[in-house]
């Protein structure tokens, strides 16, 4: 009897169990189905062909206009990589990405360690590379506030001489660079440390901000913070904005940060996240992306390696993180912090490993942005001469028996027609 009673409860604690299973598997399964009904709607316009009937007509997508970008780090183009790795490096990265950041180049300590001695060289060479293979590239940053990450001879300077030292930086770089970077993060990390508006007084952003349009009238700015997407700043960022728009400050963007969650993230966190930033009505970029994250094992010992296991689950992780932000109307892009082991601050995070073995990551990756985000169809024009194809927004090549056109269709537009 008590053999009886023990399969009894055995058997109820497996059902208990088994409903639980379904449950969290329908509740999945119906986000992913909202997901993939918000990309449909938010990603895809439409391209309407006009030829004669009957016409052969292949549609074949060239690149996505949404920012699917890394970082370029500094030992590419500083001469200090090995001629091996800077070719597999620039070849991976114009293989994955469409769109740029600097990691570490515009920052100003690395441009001017010694007061008067500025270093364009580095910046150069990186604008150089994507200005040749035509791609945008977000500057990170023009000022960073927070006191550890500020040359000791700015801290020496006196109020009046700082200021003056911050406008002559502000547009000598943007005059210098004038027109070739797509957007700048203004001032970096504000919630967390703003040395300049201790010393110089709650105008000082302002104040940059029209320094950046001295130089580059055409300017893009963006602010940009971290541990925003997890919630945890999330207010005190919103407050942030709030003020800052209320000062006047031209604002074009707002950037978060996507690497302070652990091993894993909170889904539902992130949506609630970016639901809230995108009250503001200003585009949205994820631009420092980690999985896993700041808060891992990983970001503490650099030398823990992922079992097989993990690294499934790190690549299912990614495509949810970046599922989430991709069927978001709000944001425009998401940008990797690194993507080899052999330049990324977290490398347990990369899609290659350092021998440029690619990692379920990268597989996962390319089968999301070049496979079920990607829009190839073909087919024949109708009696009126008319072939219409949904297709994700980008740039495209159309032909029409055997003559090919380039063509973009755009998000502002919904729509392009293409005539032969």
């Amino acid at each position: 009897m008590n053999l009886l009673n023990q399969v009894k409860r055995i058997k109820s604690v497996v059902y208990v169990f088994s409903l639980m299973a379904f449950l969290f598997s329908a509740v999945v399964n119906a986000q992913n189905v909202e997901l993939e009904k918000s990309i449909a709607e938010h990603r895809k316009g439409e391209i309407v062909v006009k030829a004669k009937k009957g016409a052969k007509v292949s549609i074949e997508q060239q690149k996505h206009e949404f920012w699917f970008g890394c970082a370029i780090s500094d030992g590419i183009f500083n001469g200090r990589a090995s001629e091996a790795d800077i070719k597999m490096y620039k070849e991976k990265f114009l293989e994955n990405f469409n769109s740029a950041v600097t990691e570490n180049a515009v920052k100003w300590p690395g441009m001017e360690r010694r007061k008067g001695e500025v270093d364009y060289s580095l910046v150069d060479a990186m604008l150089e590379w994507t200005d040749e293979n035509e791609m945008p590239l977000r500057a990170h940053n023009l000022f960073w506030g927070i006191e550890q990450f500020i040359q000791p001879w700015v801290k020496e300077l006196s109020d009046d001489e700082l200021e003056e030292t911050l406008q002559n930086r502000a547009e000598t770089v943007t005059a210098r660079y004038k027109g070739r970077f797509t957007e700048y993060d203004l001032n970096n990390e504000m919630i967390h440390g703003n040395y300049y508006e201790e010393r110089l007084g709650p105008d000082i952003t302002k104040k940059m901000a029209q320094w950046a349009h001295n130089g580059d009238p055409g300017i893009k700015l963006y602010l940009n913070d971290y541990d925003i997407l997890t919630g945890n700043k999330l207010n005190e960022y919103m407050a942030h904005i709030r003020l800052i728009l209320a000062q006047g400050v031209k604002i074009d963007g707002i950037g978060v940060q996507g690497h302070l969650h652990a091993e894993s993230f909170d889904r539902d966190e992130l949506k609630r996240s970016l639901d809230s930033i995108a009250l503001f009505n200003l585009p949205i970029k994820i631009t420092e992306f980690n999985m896993p994250g700041q808060r891992s094992e990983y970001y503490q010992n650099r030398d823990l390696k992922l079992t097989p296991e993990e690294e499934k689950q790190k690549a299912a992780n990614l495509v949810d993180y970046y599922k989430i932000c991709f069927a978001h109307p709000a944001v425009d892009g998401i940008l990797m912090w690194g993507f080899w082991e052999g330049a990324n601050w977290i490398p347990q995070s990369s899609l290659y490993k350092r021998d440029w073995t690619p990692t379920p990551a990268a597989d996962a990756y390319q089968n999301l942005i070049f496979s079920e985000w990607w829009t190839s169809e073909s087919g024949k024009t109708d009696r009126k001469g008319e072939l219409s194809v949904p297709a994700f927004f980008g740039t495209y090549k159309v032909t029409v028996d055997g003559e090919t056109r380039e063509v973009d269709l755009k998000k502002d537009d919904g729509r392009v027609v293409v005539e032969f």
